[in-house]
């Protein structure tokens, strides 16, 4: 089956998958989505006997159906590879009555990763197939940590040269200082004075731009998006669903077609879409359980259906989720609409120039496969401490916040169904915030006294991302207002 994209706005918009890469946004401002979302072509138990590199071909083969095979195994295979500190790629912990989904064993320590290691092949592949001959300029937002994994990625590409804009105040200090360190001829780090949701309302009107767009194409660039609205981000990111799924029937956790429940700590809402396009696949997931922290605007979506972007902005200790515009939402949205472009584009219209939308009743029969809770500062860092008291397993923030979600999901329900908690981050990335919820006193020291000290306590090896840092030149010291953006980008680019 020959799989076209449409765009979230206009359901006129037709393209191929690799066309709906290349440009990452549709020109009316919708996300595309695949006309259909495809049916799993093998069995569970074939998946179960599977690598993560086989896995990743069984899924991306039915989205991606304007590639070849050999196209898209090459870009498999350059992307899974020594990178990642692990042959298995995403292993499976169990801990505490739950399966923690580790993502975070790529080049950056991050989930994003997983498919920001893949999409720059993906990216100049479509680029080849679709005879593109601008170089590719990729403008990326960042909570934290899809910019440097996007940077990683990207580094040193030919054809491409990529722009991370990101919160100065809003990220972790590790975080930062990956991404400021960053090598590579074709990267410009910028820190914007704001959040995160005006970096990435800057970066949407540059995509939105037709003036810009125009002078750029003039000099030889044109757009895309390394965020999780790229389609190439999100397909790749289906797979350690079903891997995950596969992982757990392969070591006879569950029966074949046993349900099992997802916790995924939620910002874009790009990750646990994912899951949901597993489930529409055929993967047996029952819930998809949202977790959100103090930035509680998709937990107070799933309790009213009414979308409310006006309130008080929160920095947490789990940087990554504080967002206030869940982008990847919009996708779902244009599903519970029944795909009337239509219906999802004055939602987003009401959106952008109220803050608000609320979506009706029959729309909400749609949420049944979600849950939605948000976990407290005090409460992520007491899910941090009691669980390596009890295990002397370390979770990072992101993932100590759907850890403590899913306490309350089974406190509200009694499900026992097997649970897979998806791990977003090492928790080397967050020294300060994971230390200092184990025991106070460590705030006393530096954050590379903390790294040493996480290792020992954790009897885990430092991983090779933070020891390059500990020493790194900072190469990026540009930082702007949010309505200078475009100035940045022109300036970067010489136009």
């Amino acid at each position: 089956m020959n799989i076209m994209y449409t765009s979230t706005r206009d359901a006129s918009v037709k393209v191929t998958a690799s066309q709906a890469i290349l440009k990452g946004l549709s020109a009316d401002g919708g996300l595309f989505v695949p006309e259909q979302v495809p049916v799993l072509d093998v069995s569970l138990k074939e998946l179960s006997a599977m690598t993560y590199q086989e896995t990743a071909y069984a899924v991306m083969k039915l989205f991606l159906t304007d590639f070849t095979e050999q196209e898209l195994k090459d870009c498999i295979s350059a992307a899974y590879d020594s990178k990642f500190d692990t042959a298995q790629i995403a292993p499976l912990v169990s801990a505490d009555g739950a399966y923690y989904l580790e993502l975070f064993h790529g080049a950056t320590i991050a989930f994003k990763d997983m498919a920001l290691s893949i999409l720059p092949h993906l990216l100049t592949a479509s680029a080849k197939k679709n005879h593109v001959d601008n170089e590719i300029v990729i403008l990326t937002a960042t909570s934290g940590d899809t910019g440097k994994a996007a940077l990683a990625g990207f580094a040193d590409v030919a054809g491409t040269k990529i722009l991370v804009f990101y919160p100065k105040n809003g990220v972790s200090p590790i975080q930062e200082k990956q991404m400021v360190t960053q090598k590579g001829a074709n990267t410009c780090v910028v820190g914007i004075h704001g959040n995160f949701d005006e970096a990435q309302t800057g970066v949407k009107q540059m995509f939105a731009d037709q003036t810009l767009e125009q002078e750029l194409a003039e000099h030889g660039y044109q757009f895309s998006s390394a965020n999780s609205i790229n389609i190439g981000r999100l397909v790749p990111q289906i797979v350690y669903y079903v891997y995950a799924y596969a992982g757990l029937l392969e070591k006879k956790e569950i029966q074949d077609g046993e349900s099992i429940n997802v916790v995924v700590p939620t910002g874009n809402f790009g990750n646990i879409l994912a899951a949901y396009y597993a489930k529409l696949m055929g993967l047996p997931i029952a819930k998809l359980i949202c977790a959100s922290n103090e930035n509680k605007v998709l937990y107070d979506f799933f309790e009213t259906g009414r979308y409310d972007k006006n309130r008080a902005f929160q920095l947490t200790s789990s940087p990554s989720m504080d967002i206030l515009i869940s982008s990847n939402l919009e996708r779902l949205i244009y599903r519970l609409a029944g795909n009337d472009a239509q219906k999802n584009a004055a939602f987003m219209k009401s959106l952008t120039e109220t803050g608000v939308y609320e979506i009706t009743d029959a729309m909400r029969e749609g949420l049944q496969d979600f849950y939605g809770n948000y976990a407290s500062e005090e409460e992520t860092a007491q899910v941090i401490k009691e669980l390596y008291e009890k295990t002397g397993y370390v979770l990072d923030t992101h993932t100590a916040v759907a850890s403590g979600v899913y306490k309350k999901y089974k406190e509200q329900t009694a499900d026992t169904a097997k649970t897979v908690i998806v791990s977003t981050a090492s928790p080397f990335k967050f020294t300060r915030s994971v230390m200092t919820a184990i025991d106070p006193s460590y705030d006393a020291k530096g954050d590379f006294e903390l790294v040493d000290e996480l290792s020992r306590i954790a009897n885990r090896k430092i991983p090779q991302a933070i020891e390059q840092i500990r020493t790194a030149e900072v190469l990026h010291h540009t930082e702007c207002d949010a309505p200078q953006m475009p100035e940045v980008v022109k300036r970067f680019l010489n136009v």
